[in-house]
């Protein structure tokens, strides 16, 4: 069956400081950037999974550049404050998160789902989510034989999570032993 509702939702990664006065590069880990890390956005920066306490961050400057958002938060006003930041995670409450349109999947929702053939022919488990440039790829744990990347599309892939399945429209070297 699929993971369990996460309590938060990784939505980016503090790369490193940039620059003296406390700006941040931040990996995107949010399908909605835009919308995100705009002014005034509270994020809670740590492991979400972790016992240790998550420090709150509120963003005060956000700029695309290069892929990244650059970043200023309240309180880090130089390079000494926004260097313990690097490495951290920054997450927001799952009830915070946009709903979804019917194709569209939370992660948590897709990893353990038993994946079929189309002739209902068991096949493995959904052990990852890859992202990709063009789509994301999941990582097929197959009964006798490591592991197969499977497109994530409409045209080979369909979420039924009612039934705790996917179905994979198979072809010759898709899901078949190496």
């Amino acid at each position: 069956m699929a993971e369990p509702a996460p309590a938060r939702m990784i939505v980016g990664r503090v790369l490193r400081p940039h620059g003296l006065r406390g700006e941040l590069i931040v990996e995107i880990l949010s399908d909605a950037p835009e919308q995100r890390f705009v002014p005034g956005a509270e994020f809670a920066a740590g492991d979400p999974e972790s016992a240790e306490p998550l420090r709150r961050l509120v963003v005060g400057v956000a700029r695309l550049h290069q892929g990244r958002m650059l970043l200023t938060f309240e309180g880090v006003e130089d390079r000494d404050a926004a260097d313990p930041l690097r490495g951290l995670l920054l997450s927001i409450p799952a009830s915070a998160a946009r709903e979804l349109a019917a194709d569209e999947f939370w992660r948590h929702q897709l990893l353990g789902l038993e994946v079929v053939d189309q002739h209902g022919d068991h096949r493995g488990v959904v052990s990852d989510v890859v992202p990709g440039a063009a789509h994301d790829l999941l990582e097929v744990r197959r009964p006798d034989a490591g592991t197969a990347l499977v497109p994530a599309v409409a045209a080979l892939v369909e979420v039924q999570l009612g039934e705790g399945r996917l179905v994979v429209q198979t072809m010759p070297g898709l899901l078949d032993p190496e």
